[in-house]
């Protein structure tokens, strides 16, 4: 008795998160038939073309065909691209396709070309933060945890019916950038868990979302960046944390936009219960404390412009911020 082929997988992602899931398919010895992935974009300073991780990963894995369509619609704005990185797809025969952040929309067609579908790796506990950006909002919003949902792919915004879910908490200290890290290899385990299961069973167990608790993580704009010190401390500490390490949080002092990196609530000192919103209170090596709407905030990491990423005590030896200097709020002057 001859033992089944194995599953042709084809894979769609676009950033790091993305490539950590193919370095695990490939590792695990799944062939991977195709590769889809966002075209190349202008980047750093000199702002030359550069392909994306998970290009990059696929060139030096030998991994082909790499298809960079602008557009999978057919009666898109690309037809002409969509039309011949379908074809090309299909030729190449999947099983299945993984898709990981890879950032366009895949039309009906593309769903349901492979033999098992497309699943997905969403980096949130679904139906908890659907959309573009599950790890900042969670971060964002105070959860106790967030994980992984292994989902099979429908013409909804992650709405497809759910095949494994593991959560992860998150802790006062978590970043994006750390939880990120975490959720990229928990996703890489788990949809190679899913691909040896598919490959054995010849289907996954999958159950619908429930209807309840659906949110929304919309995509992080850079204009939601600056602090508003008339918020609540333990609110702005989040925020912080949730935009390291991009967009980055920042406060306006002048004409000068401070990024502050790290960050703790505190509770005011009585001497201090009538400062307005945006007055540094205090700022030494411990770090600068800025009054807030509810509570203080100690900010122990920060960078000017054009400079690094500094702990307090150095950033104050070349940027002085003495108590009585006002950060802009909103509807206020600095």
């Amino acid at each position: 008795m001859t033992s089944p082929a194995p599953l042709r997988v084809a894979f769609a992602g676009t950033p790091e998160f993305a490539r950590v899931a193919l370095a695990a398919i490939v590792e695990a010895g799944f062939p991977v038939v195709a590769v889809l992935t966002q075209p190349d974009r202008p980047a750093g300073r000199g702002m030359q073309l550069q392909a994306s991780p998970v290009k990059q990963h696929a060139l030096a894995q030998g991994l082909g065909p790499i298809l960079q369509p602008r557009s999978l619609r057919r009666h898109g704005k690309y037809p002409e691209e969509a039309v011949a990185a379908i074809d090309a797809l299909a030729a190449q025969a999947p099983d299945v396709m993984v898709v990981a952040a890879y950032g366009l929309i895949l039309p009906a067609e593309v769903l349901t070309l492979p033999r098992h579908g497309c699943l997905n790796i969403h980096a949130s506990l679904l139906p908890r933060w659907r959309g573009a950006a599950p790890i900042h909002r969670a971060i964002e919003a105070g959860d106790a945890q967030t994980g992984i949902t292994l989902m099979q792919m429908d013409e909804g915004l992650d709405t497809g019916a759910m095949i494994a879910r593991e959560a992860v908490p998150i802790g006062e200290d978590t970043t994006t950038g750390t939880l990120h890290d975490t959720l990229a290899a928990l996703g890489g385990r788990m949809i190679v868990q899913a691909l040896r299961r598919l490959a054995a069973d010849g289907a996954l167990p999958a159950e619908p979302q429930p209807e309840q608790g659906v949110t929304y993580a919309e995509k992080i704009g850079k204009d939601e960046a600056r602090l508003d010190l008339r918020r609540a401390a333990v609110e702005l500490a989040r925020q912080i944390r949730a935009f390291n390490p991009f967009p980055g949080a920042s406060v306006q002092i002048g004409d000068a936009a401070i990024k502050c990196w790290q960050a703790q609530p505190l509770a005011r000192a009585p001497e201090h219960g009538d400062a307005a919103p945006g007055t540094v209170l205090a700022a030494d090596a411990q770090g600068v404390v800025i009054a807030c709407g509810e509570g203080a905030l100690r900010i122990t990491e920060l960078q000017k412009a054009g400079g690094r990423r500094l702990p307090a005590q150095a950033f104050l030896q070349g940027t002085p911020l003495p108590a009585g200097t006002r950060c802009a709020v909103p509807g206020g002057a600095a």
